[in-house]
């Protein structure tokens, strides 16, 4: 079956989807959120996503987060933060996100409260940890993930976590992709039995436009799609 023609109409079907996915993972549908993923694409295709009632959009660079909040002030859209963040981008996340997912060190962490005191802000986030064994992905290594939630916990008050994120490996054997998913899901579970105050873990953002259907059945709460909802990206063109 050929994918709907229009922005409105991918949304419906991807979430149909995801409720469909749920339901043979056995939980409830709507019970995996789906983020759109606005990188590179222009504000009209965002704005027929927001008429489609989508309001959360994820964005890979800071620059452009405070571009879409100036360009798109007039709508309900919020940002959040996928991307991989340098400490000296801090202040642009702390004015203009609603959140980050790729939240993966201590001077980062403390850059960003720092930044979120001064702009009287909290800001939700969700740690990125490294399930792939890929060095071009990032993330904390899991065997430092308690210790980061307790520093986080005591030291950066204004970062409200709310679970983790991780990106899995660039495999065809879809066995590989899963097992990052589910490393994610375990290590979640595991700092849940350890009980970390102050520490939300009930999210898992996991999966994209070409694994999320893995990446529900390992347990995903939140899926990031772009191309399957916006089409092909031109990134000369952004």
């Amino acid at each position: 079956m050929a994918a709907p023609s229009t922005i409105a109409g991918r949304i419906a079907a991807i979430r149909q989807r995801l409720d469909t996915l749920a339901i043979e993972a056995g939980r409830t549908p709507g019970s995996v959120t789906l983020l759109p993923v606005s990188k590179t694409f222009d504000d009209a295709a965002v704005r027929e996503a927001i008429a489609a009632g989508m309001t959360r959009f994820g964005e890979n660079k800071a620059q452009d987060i405070r571009a879409r909040a100036a360009s798109l002030a007039d709508t309900p859209a919020q940002w959040v933060m996928i991307g991989h963040l340098q400490t000296n981008k801090a202040k642009e996340i702390a004015r203009h996100a609603s959140e980050i997912q790729s939240l993966d060190r201590r001077e980062l962490a403390l850059a960003l409260q720092r930044r979120l005191e001064l702009e009287g802000r909290s800001l939700d986030a969700l740690v990125q940890v490294k399930t792939s064994p890929e060095p071009s992905k990032f993330g904390l290594d899991p065997e430092e993930l308690e210790d980061f939630l307790r520093f986080l916990a005591t030291e950066t008050p204004r970062l409200k976590v709310q679970g983790l994120m991780t990106m899995a490996v660039n495999d065809a054997d879809p066995q590989a992709v899963r097992a990052c998913f589910r490393r994610l899901r375990e290590l979640r579970d595991a700092m849940r039995e350890r009980g970390i105050p102050g520490v939300s873990l009930e999210r898992l953002s996991m999966g994209m436009s070409g694994d999320y259907e893995l990446a529900v059945a390992e347990g995903s709460t939140e899926v990031r799609i772009g191309s399957a909802i916006f089409g092909d990206r031109s990134y000369n063109a952004a």
